[in-house]
């Protein structure tokens, strides 16, 4: 099922259950959304003052919005704050916080044009975070920072939902990106060199879908859609934040999106928090998924533990 559903009112579970079978919710900005959101521009704004963060790639040469993200960015995702704003973001859409677990967010920037779409700002390729190691039941949460349009926005390809894309995850260890890749993202200025999980087939550019919601508003999707940056031919940097929750049940009882194509190794589970106390979970539990994606995941009830086939894997 590939449908976007607006401003829904669903319980939680509801809505986990829609999202493993690829519909798409977009929300209005909520309060605890727009406050979040509000946190982040004026971290942004403080950052490149004088200038408008939105236009500062046409008065600032390159290198120096480099050395302003490199800064910026890190101290977004680790400010204490930004934790708060998020466990009041998951009591705002109701879900349960002693069974919700979420990670850091990130602090996204899009520049227009070809000003800068490498390392700090890497402008993504169509991808599935299911080829990164991530869980099939994590969802994506996407906010927007300032208002957006189409051609400033992402989009999802609700085609490959259920249609292997051959990809590059069968050489991508979640542990060894921490250790190399990720560290070194402000190095790529001009171009980005780091090895990723990338289609090995054109993307057919007909199966794009932008989404488009307020700045402030939210969309999420499963983990497990091919989604990708869209081209920013607005004039100005885009910015935005996403973070990414899983539901502990779901965890273990190996529940989440059908495994198309995914051959990665290693697990993202290290990296949530439970949404009441900020622990994260046990390692034994996390050390059942340290495997071959491939062999795991489903919304069909496939067991996620490593060396049981997956019932869910589609040819």
């Amino acid at each position: 099922m590939n449908t976007v559903v607006f401003d829904s009112s669903v319980g939680d579970d509801a809505m986990r259950r829609d999202l493993y079978n690829g519909q798409v919710y977009v929300f209005a900005p909520r309060p605890s959304s727009a406050e979040f959101c509000d946190f982040a521009r004026g971290m942004i704004e403080r950052a490149f003052a004088p200038y408008d963060p939105r236009d500062a790639q046409h008065v600032l040469p390159v290198e120096q919005f480099v050395a302003i993200l490199a800064e910026l960015k890190p101290k977004f995702i680790h400010h204490p704050r930004c934790k708060d704003l998020i466990q009041a973001m998951l009591a705002d859409w109701r879900c349960d916080l002693g069974e919700t677990y979420f990670d850091v967010p990130r602090l996204r920037s899009m520049a227009a044009g070809d000003y800068l779409r490498s390392g700090i700002a890497y402008a993504f390729h169509p991808h599935r975070d299911t080829w990164y190691s991530a869980p099939p039941c994590q969802i994506n949460w996407w906010l927007p920072v300032y208002p957006i349009a189409s051609d400033s926005t992402m989009a999802v390809h609700p085609r490959y939902w259920s249609e292997a894309v051959p990809n590059g995850s069968r050489c991508y260890n979640y542990d060894e990106w921490n250790r190399t890749g990720r560290k070194t993202a402000a190095q790529h200025v001009k171009t980005d060199t780091r090895p990723q999980p990338r289609p090995e087939i054109p993307i057919d550019p007909a199966s794009e879908l932008r989404l488009v919601c307020p700045a402030g508003g939210c969309m999420l999707f499963s983990a497990a859609h091919l989604h990708s940056t869209v081209p920013n031919t607005s004039g100005r940097t885009r910015f935005s934040i996403d973070f990414r929750t899983v539901h502990r049940g779901d965890v273990l009882a190996g529940r989440g999106a059908p495994n198309v194509d995914s051959a990665c190794t290693g697990t993202t589970l290290r990296d949530y928090l439970r949404g009441t106390d900020l622990t994260p979970f046990p390692g034994d539990v996390v050390a059942r998924f340290d495997g071959p994606q491939s062999q795991g995941s489903g919304a069909s009830g496939a067991s996620l533990v490593p060396g049981e086939p997956s019932r869910a894997v589609r040819a």
